[in-house]
Order: C-alpha cells, then sequence, then structure tokens
C-alpha cells in the first residue's frame, strides 16, 4: 500500500519506508525497532547483518491513522525489537505484547530496557506531572533536583538550603540507578545492559537518558547475539541522539576518575545554554507550577535523600 502524493509532508517523507513510499534498502529478514527516541538508534545500530529495518515513529508519537501502516509491516516482520509498552498505550493497541499478537508465525520478539542512567548526571531527572504528563520546563527539559529543592522552599517560604554535591553522593545515586535499571531488565526480560555502567564514563551517555555511541554499538551486538545471529557492527558516521549535552560536575570526575574538565554549561542542538540561564529559567516555572515541585520531590525522593537534598 503507496501513501497518495497529496498527502506527503515532511513526516511522511522522514518515514517513507513505514508510510510505504518506499522498500527498506539492502536484503535480509525485516526487522522493526519500537519504542521511545531511543529506538531510532538502535535501529541504526542493528541495519544490515542480515537485516533490513524500518525507521518508524516513536511509540509516542504514533496515532491512529498510523495502525494499518504499523499492521502492514508486522505482518512482515521476521523480528520486533521492542521496549516495553503498557496495552493501549495513548489508548492505541500499541502495547509490546498487542504488537507482537500482529506477527507473522514464526517472528521474534526482543525486549530491550528504556535506558536511563543517573550516575552522570546525579542530579538530573525526569518528572512527569500527573496533571499533564507531556509538560517540561523551558529551554532543557531536564529538571535539575537542586532547583527542585530551592523551589520547593521558596514554595514553604523557606531559606532555600546551601549544598555541594560530592563523590559519594554521586557513587550512591549511580548505584540507585543501575539497580533500577537491572530491576526493569528481569521484569521483562530484556537484553542487559546495566553493567555497561558498572565503570561509567561520558562517552556513554549525553544525557540520564540520551546513550552515546558506545552504548548502541554493545546493545545490538547483545540483540544479535541472542538472536543467534553473526555479528555485525555498523558505523553510523556520526554521533547519534546528540542533540542535548548536559553538564559535567567535579564531583563526578573525581567520583569515577574520569579524565576531562568540569563543564558548566548545556549544549541544546548546537547552541550553548550556560547552567545559569537554565537555573533562572526554571526557578520561574516552578514558581507558577506548584504541583510539577511536588510531584518531582515526590517521584524522586530515594535520590533526593542520596543527595543530602530530602
Amino acid at each position: 500500500m503507496s501513501t497518495t502524493s497529496d498527502a506527503v509532508d515532511g513526516r511522511t517523507r522522514h518515514y517513507g519506508e513505514f508510510y510505504g513510499l518506499r522498500e527498506p534498502e539492502g536484503e535480509g529478514d525485516v526487522a522493526l525497532v519500537v519504542g521511545n527516541c531511543q529506538a531510532e538508534s538502535l535501529r541504526i545500530a542493528l541495519e544490515g547483518g542480515g537485516l533490513r529495518t524500518v525507521r518508524t515513529p516513536a511509540v509516542h508519537e504514533l496515532v491512529a491513522a498510523d495502525l494499518p501502516h504499523l499492521g502492514r509491516w508486522l505482518a512482515r516482520a521476521r523480528l520486533l525489537v521492542s521496549q516495553p509498552v503498557r496495552d493501549d498505550y495513548h489508548g492505541l493497541p500499541l502495547g509490546t505484547a498487542q504488537l507482537a499478537a500482529g506477527l507473522g508465525d514464526g517472528a521474534r520478539v526482543e525486549r530491550v530496557p528504556v535506558i536511563r542512567f543517573a550516575g552522570l548526571y546525579p542530579t538530573h531527572a525526569i518528572v512527569r506531572p500527573p496533571s499533564d504528563a507531556s509538560l517540561v520546563p523551558p529551554l532543557v527539559e531536564y529538571h535539575d533536583l537542586r532547583l527542585l529543592t530551592t523551589a520547593a522552599d521558596r514554595l514553604a517560604g523557606s531559606t532555600p538550603r546551601r549544598w555541594t554535591l560530592g563523590p559519594d553522593a554521586v557513587r550512591a545515586v549511580g548505584e540507585l540507578s543501575r539497580g533500577e535499571l537491572r530491576r526493569r531488565e528481569a521484569a521483562h526480560d530484556a537484553v542487559v545492559v546495566s553493567d555497561l555502567f558498572d565503570d561509567p564514563h561520558f562517552g556513554q551517555m549525553r544525557t540520564l537518558n540520551h546513550p552515546g555511541n558506545p552504548v548502541w554499538t554493545e546493545l545490538a551486538a547483545r540483540v544479535r547475539r541472542r538472536l543467534g545471529l553473526d555479528p555485525h557492527v555498523v558505523d553510523p558516521g556520526r554521533e547519534l541522539l546528540s542533540s542535548v549535552h548536559a553538564p559535567r560536575a567535579a564531583a563526578v570526575i573525581e567520583a569515577f576518575g574520569l579524565d576531562g574538565d568540569p563543564v558548566d554549561e548545556w549544549v541544546v542542538e548546537g547552541r550553548v545554554v550556560p547552567a545559569a540561564e537554565v537555573e533562572e529559567a526554571h526557578l520561574a516555572w516552578y514558581a507558577e507550577r506548584p504541583e510539577v515541585v511536588s510531584a518531582g520531590t515526590a517521584r524522586h525522593a530515594d535520590a533526593l535523600a542520596l543527595l543530602g537534598l530530602s
């Protein structure tokens, strides 16, 4: 089934194979990789070596009109690689089990974890407010537990506390984060990556949930091993998932014995954003949204305690 010319916009062209504008290149079994923004990087790392992958919109971007296209590819695929997705995600049959039910006979399913590791960025967090899970702060979409604490103090009418990040706290948050990743891997029988962060370095993670090329290369190799496929290494010719780079704290460098100097800026789509600019914007944003502060401090209570911010 092809997409008609009058429906071809930029998004449709970008996902041309998915929408039937063209066939995926190469030879081999068709493979779908489904998940959040991490899925596309893994797809690139898996391409070739007996697999033909299909660039697919991130699961949170799929809409009802995409279901026929998704169903067509599931029927053709011999392999589905998926992050764990709950049934009826966003009101659509996009759960991993639901997608697996659309595969043909003999097709295989491999689960991979959503990769988050906070050890290199121990004060950073993701918060999904119950009132609106898509609500994110300005400039960078990551919350800083230090700023959440400052905002909570201000909202309570207290003097914001003074605090210094130390290497012991960095290692403690790293271990907490690894433990959470291990639990998710075990719960879903997912391909294991948590051991990669036993000896972490900045090349592995650009932010707490944006892995670098070394992680994608190794995860792809482990997926192939579980499938019994021959080794195949992809050089994408660029850095994957590289649109945002977080600051690097001196305490993190000390905690893990890393090379390099501290970095006090964010880099967002190539633009340098000073940490002070982010701090000012986020504190102003929190002052208008106390529900986000409450949700963040509750969700990350364990990390706040390890950091001495509870």
